[in-house]
């Protein structure tokens, strides 16, 4: 912990007519009750407070005394004041904490959260229209340190990432001296990791580009966010497929899109029916290598007619790559982006579903004439990855150390695609049908008509079965009734026990 003594210790100004021993004491009850100053920790010395607050010792002394003496502090012999690990049983009534807010200006959690459904607000500042849109976020916030178990989705095996080579590659003594990694650097991300992922992309998706196309991101969310805030006004109307991602449903939404969902079926999205029904939207917010959530690639001529829909109409094209490099069957597929000759294609990737979710680092390929206000919105807004993972991720890729894991979990991912699917025949017969997996980390299982999928989640999370519903993705109209499971996080015993433990679920719900 900390020494308090080496932090600024704010306190509220003097009321008028309120004397020195009698506001230290309530400052510093009040910080000790609200948790400002937690249990354990340590005060500044009396010397110290005295010397800052322009105080004499002896005012400090007594205060400290006072406090001692209820409880609330506990003092040794060379070692300073500490808070009391336990606290006296006593509790801030509504017109302490009224107070308190009324000294620090700070409000609590309660109040400042708002209320997300638009009522009356009695508490502290209520939320805007977009924060409230920004709020209903899709995805969990609290941290999930619990092991991986069958059928959690859109995650790779953490146990089969060789984190020794990267903790290696990191610790190299080279590095640490590196000066030009300690600074700011360049906004649209370290220009050796940007290198390498232009090679990258040119290789595996077919997409020509150099460095200066490339910006790297914390993730493809990030990009979809400051995507949408640069080239869309309130109003204006997007695509997005139906169903379809709901992360970047929400976030168009908030920049004050109208969304509009765009049926999907085997070929992808419907091009054709949005053209019909929706010619005038701006962007288009796709993912053509595998459509999220239900696997099918965009067909040949729906990307052509994507791209003419782009550049017929002036809009942009979001396409969102988010795991094609697990490809199990067939040769690789190129990326939308690949046919883009008249800049309309913003194209992401991410490493943080390839190699391990806490790298928190994707990019962006970007036509040329929207690379300058990428850059400057994203350095206004969240400044850049931190430089020395970049330079670490570049080392990963430039020594080869990427492609062969790629190559690796392809391979480990598609046995267990396999252990998947003949599980499922094995126990899943008339239950649950799980199509042939031809690529991702998870795959689209459908249930039988009419059925809730939402409670068919709920029954098997109350099971230890982790799985998405369906319903989860739709946009403008239902989404079929169905499960995603994921596959590639979890070993193949565990994907057979976890089938057999969610045909026990669906069989006592469906029958």
């Amino acid at each position: 912990m900390r020494r308090a003594e080496q932090i600024e210790l704010a306190l509220a100004p003097r009321p008028d007519g309120m004397s020195l021993q009698r506001w230290l004491y309530d400052e510093l009850r009040s910080a000790i009750l609200s948790g400002l100053l937690s249990p354990g920790a340590r005060l500044p010395s009396s010397r110290d407070l005295a010397a800052r607050f322009a105080l004499s010792r002896g005012t400090v002394l007594s205060v400290f005394s006072q406090l001692v003496a209820e409880g609330y502090l506990a003092g040794a012999v060379g070692r300073g004041s500490f808070v009391a690990p336990e606290l006296p049983d006593r509790r801030i009534d509504s017109s302490e904490r009224v107070s308190i807010k009324k000294r620090d200006g700070r409000a609590s959690a309660h109040d400042r959260s708002g209320d997300h459904d638009g009522g009356a607000r009695p508490h502290g500042i209520a939320l805007s229209a977009r924060g409230r849109l920004l709020a209903r976020t899709a995805f969990q916030v609290s941290g999930r340190a619990s092991p991986a178990r069958a059928f959690r989705a859109s995650q790779p095996d953490l146990d089969a990432f060789p984190f020794e080579l990267w903790t290696r590659l990191a610790a190299k003594p080279a590095r640490r001296t590196r000066r030009d990694l300690l600074g700011d650097g360049e906004a649209q991300g370290y220009r050796p990791l940007r290198e390498a992922i232009a090679g990258y992309v040119g290789m595996s998706r077919g997409i020509s580009c150099t460095a200066d196309s490339v910006v790297v991101l914390g993730s493809v969310q990030q990009a979809i966010d400051l995507g949408a805030r640069l080239l869309l006004d309130p109003g204006d109307a997007a695509w997005i497929e139906d169903p379809g991602y709901p992360g970047a449903r929400f976030v168009l939404e908030a920049a004050g899109a109208r969304v509009v969902g765009v049926p999907v079926d085997a070929g992808g999205i419907d091009v054709e029916w949005a053209r019909q029904h929706v010619p005038d939207a701006r962007l288009a917010y796709v993912t053509a290598g595998r459509q999220a959530p239900l696997g099918p690639p965009l067909a040949l001529e729906r990307r052509l007619s994507l791209l003419e829909w782009a550049r017929d109409r002036n809009a942009v094209i979001i396409e969102d790559d988010y795991d094609s490099e697990y490809r199990f069957e067939g040769n690789p597929l190129a990326a939308l982006k690949s046919l883009d000759h008249d800049g309309r294609v913003i194209y992401c990737g991410t490493f943080s579903k390839l190699l391990f979710p806490g790298l928190r680092t994707a990019y962006a390929i970007l036509p040329d004439r929207f690379v300058d206000p990428f850059v400057a919105a994203l350095s206004l807004t969240a400044r850049h990855v931190p430089l020395d993972q970049q330079s670490v991720l570049h080392e990963f890729i430039a020594d080869g150390h990427f492609g062969r894991h790629i190559r690796r979990m392809r391979m480990l991912y598609g046995e267990r695609a396999e252990a998947l699917e003949m599980a499922a025949d094995r126990h899943l017969s008339g239950l649950l049908h799980v199509p042939r997996i031809i690529a991702g980390l998870d795959a689209a299982a459908f249930l039988p008509p009419g059925t809730d999928d939402a409670e068919m989640a709920r029954c098997a999370a109350r099971e230890g079965i982790e799985t998405r519903p369906l319903s989860l993705y739709a946009i403008d109209r239902p989404a079929p009734p169905g499960l995603v499971l994921g596959f590639a996080s979890v070993g193949s015993d565990a994907i057979e026990s976890g089938v057999i433990a969610l045909a026990r679920v669906l069989a006592r719900r469906l029958f």
